[in-house]
């Protein structure tokens, strides 16, 4: 596997990898948290339920972020399949949580089966890039239009970040010495700060009175009908919903992603963090966008490891962290997320709607935008199918042509 080996010059301080990796921390640590939440406060999941979660999911998948970014030299972050997060919320309705526990456990070897045969590769090479790159399109485009709808909010806000990121942007001798997205977070904490949001923010933080996460341990119960309904959508979810994504970004901005080897750890990722009541590891697709929205192709990695070690720190102090990221605006998440993900959803477009595959590209955007679940199973999957299958019977030349 091709490595980057490029690291910083000796004494340089890696900025721009600073602040990709702590856009990235904040967009994994508020709204994702918010679904982990909703999720099983739904389920009926008790509060050390929900801590012990959150813990395992940026704790552990954070060392595993570490470890791979570190070995490969590429940006490949882990953290947890969100349409599964869904899927689990609806499943604890009717199953119990050592059920679902069981479940996570089975779809953790099914993944290691699939890394450790090589048939996941063989799949993805057979999928076109432009289909793929509209499902990511289609999923992207949602942070764009909250960065849009957010002006509404919060206009002073969302205007002052925004013309920031767009002045430094078009200043390239300015841009050497301040990078777009260290001047968006200091304008955005900046204004937070004069409008008092700051002060609210750290006091809701420690209402709980709960500072470090406490994990479980759940022994699991295995059954046919928690197999049935969450094994196979789950495995989907983390492959091509979310693996997907995370792979084709990566690929697009110049790297090579180990497949097999991301599935694999996906796989063993999964079996630890189930023991801990967290749904199933996955290459994150939003985050590494972040992560490779800006700076030399060979430091990505810095960032990605950078995230890790917050995921950890996250982790460690779950229920504070919580509170003081959900107490923030969610206009200054979004705004950050959209501004570092504009670049990429560019790419994502144009590669998209290309030569190739446009008709199947389209009807995989439209689908993912739409956002309907069928079967139990996330839109952006069927974006994917539904995709494939336009292109199938109306655009055959193009498979003729990849070959």
């Amino acid at each position: 596997m091709t490595r980057h080996a490029e690291t910083p010059p000796r004494g340089a301080l890696p900025t721009t990898e600073m602040a990709n990796a702590f856009v990235a921390f904040l967009f994994a640590a508020s709204a994702p948290v918010a679904i982990i939440l909703g999720a099983g406060m739904r389920g009926g999941l008790s509060e050390a339920d929900l801590a012990s979660w959150i813990f395992a999911a940026f704790a552990v998948n954070g060392a595993l972020t570490i470890a791979l970014s570190w070995h490969y030299r590429q940006p490949l972050a882990f953290f947890w399949t969100i349409p599964g997060t869904v899927l689990v919320g609806q499943a604890l309705q009717t199953l119990s949580l050592e059920e679902v526990v069981g479940a996570y456990l089975l779809t953790g070897l099914l993944l290691l089966v699939l890394g450790l045969t090589g048939w996941v590769r063989a799949a993805m090479a057979r999928i076109p890039m432009p289909i793929v790159m509209g499902m990511v399109a289609g999923v992207f485009v949602q942070f764009g239009l909250d960065w849009i709808q957010a002006f509404a909010e919060e206009f002073l806000l969302v205007a002052a970040m925004s013309a920031t990121f767009f002045a430094l942007s078009a200043t390239p001798r300015l841009q050497k010495r301040l990078p777009p997205m260290i001047g968006v977070l200091l304008v955005g904490l900046l204004v937070l700060l004069a409008q008092g949001s700051g002060q609210d923010a750290a006091d809701g933080a420690f209402d709980s009175g709960r500072v470090l996460a406490a994990p479980g341990f759940y022994a699991p119960q295995f059954t046919l009908a928690a197999a049935v309904e969450l094994v196979l959508p789950l495995t989907i979810t983390v492959i091509a919903a979310q693996n997907a994504q995370g792979i084709v970004i990566l690929r697009a901005a110049g790297h090579a992603p180990p497949v097999n080897a991301i599935t694999n750890a996906c796989g063993g990722a999964s079996l630890v963090t189930a023991f801990m009541g967290s749904v199933s590891t996955c290459l994150t697709g939003p985050s590494n966008a972040i992560l490779v929205s800006s700076g030399p192709v060979a430091r990505h990695w810095i960032a990605a490891v950078m995230l890790g070690v917050l995921g950890i720190g996250f982790g460690a102090v779950a229920p504070l962290v919580t509170g003081l990221l959900l107490a923030t605006p969610m206009a200054f998440v979004a705004t950050l997320a959209a501004l570092a993900l504009l670049r990429t959803l560019q790419g994502a477009f144009q590669a998209a709607f290309g030569e190739g595959f446009p008709l199947g590209a389209l009807i995989a955007f439209l689908i993912t935008l739409a956002g309907m679940p069928v079967l139990n199973i996330g839109a952006p999957f069927w974006g994917l199918v539904f995709g494939v299958l336009a292109s199938l019977l109306l655009e055959r030349e193009a498979f003729r042509r990849q070959g």
